[in-house]
């Protein structure tokens, strides 16, 4: 039956997410919804302006309407380790939709403004502290907390108190770091797909049904989205899409109860946000020790500056994606053989 229903999650997914793109790809159209592009992005980008985003509501309604159709045939199912199974689905989707929220806010304001500014720096960093507090508090009170972290080489360390505050500081930052992987036609998407595939295999490793069902589900509809946002890209997923995909990446590592493995299965991202704080920091210091800043990269993110080496659109995706995948065999060998 658990079989059944993941297959399910995930056709249902793919189907919901690409059908509904007939109609909300021209509906964003009509409705002027473009993108604004960033002056400081490749100059051949430009030519992307106007075209429409906050796309990630296909896959918002598509993941969750596989998850909905599939649910019923697990509800029952007494095999779940985790006897609050349902209890961390609905607090991981309920998450991602948060954060998902918060990036429409942003698209609308830059839609409006007409212009590449949406929510403040500031508003939006208290916006998704908040979410990541709130959902850290949740997963405490239901008492699936745990401030022990098992590490490559160390086994489990217990972190204390500290594992709190470095937890709000992952999660946001992973978030953020998912929006920043989504620069090009495709890559963000294709780069979740295999998280989603990789949290699937783990999930049910571990025996987490309910939660491999939404991670089934997520990865049908990065496929079904890839119709319209696969080079050249018809639609943009928006901060919209990017937020809600990173809070459902980061939920399903914490409902799991294993930050070490999202950390792994999230390299790609991590090194996307770490190319930037690269750049940023390096230019600040040589721009006051030699009076001029230097650049480690072409352009940041580190997806751009293969871009300016030139690397297709396409190239990269492929290239990311065989990364990711790499990271996935690896978080599984590790779960496998460490549980």
């Amino acid at each position: 039956m658990a079989r059944y229903a993941v297959v399910i999650a995930a056709g249902a997914a793919l189907l919901v997410t690409a059908i509904i793109g007939i109609v909300l790809v021209p509906l964003l159209h009509r409705l002027k919804f473009g993108q604004t592009i960033n002056d400081l992005g490749p100059t051949w980008h430009r030519g992307k302006q106007g075209t429409p985003t906050m796309g990630g509501f296909l896959f918002m309604i598509g993941s969750t309407a596989g998850l909905v159709v599939a649910y019923p045939l697990l509800a029952g199912v007494s095999t779940d380790a985790d006897p609050m199974a349902s209890g961390l689905l609905l607090l991981g989707l309920f998450t991602a939709l948060a954060f998902g929220a918060v990036g429409f806010l942003d698209d609308f304001l830059k839609v409006i403004r007409k212009q590449n500014l949406g929510l403040r720096a500031a508003a939006k960093l208290v916006m998704q502290f908040t979410i990541a507090i709130c959902f850290l508090a949740t997963l405490y009170l239901m008492g699936r907390l745990s401030t022990l972290v098992r590490l490559p080489f160390l086994g489990p360390v217990d972190f204390g108190i500290f594992f709190y505050p470095l937890s709000v500081i992952l999660i946001v930052g992973l978030v953020n770091a998912v929006n920043l992987t989504d620069g090009i036609d495709g890559l963000a998407t294709m780069v979740t797909l295999w998280v989603m595939c990789g949290f699937f295999l783990l999930l049910t490793l571990f025996g987490r049904y309910q939660l491999s069902l939404w991670a089934a589900a997520l990865a049908g509809s990065c496929v079904g989205f890839l119709f319209w946002n696969f080079y050249p890209a018809k639609v943009f997923m928006g901060d919209t899409g990017s937020m809600f995909l990173g809070g459902a990446v980061v939920a399903l590592g914490y409902c799991m109860g294993r930050p070490d493995i999202l950390v792994i299965l999230s390299l790609v991202y991590l090194l996307e946000a770490l190319s930037v704080m690269l750049q940023v920091g390096w230019f600040k210091i040589t721009k006051k020790r030699y009076g001029k800043g230097r650049r480690i990269f072409k352009m940041t993110p580190i997806h751009h500056h293969f871009e300016m080496t030139g690397w297709s659109e396409v190239k990269i995706d492929v290239v990311f994606s065989f990364l990711t995948l790499a990271c996935v065999v690896i978080a599984y060998i590790y779960a496998y053989l460490l549980g």
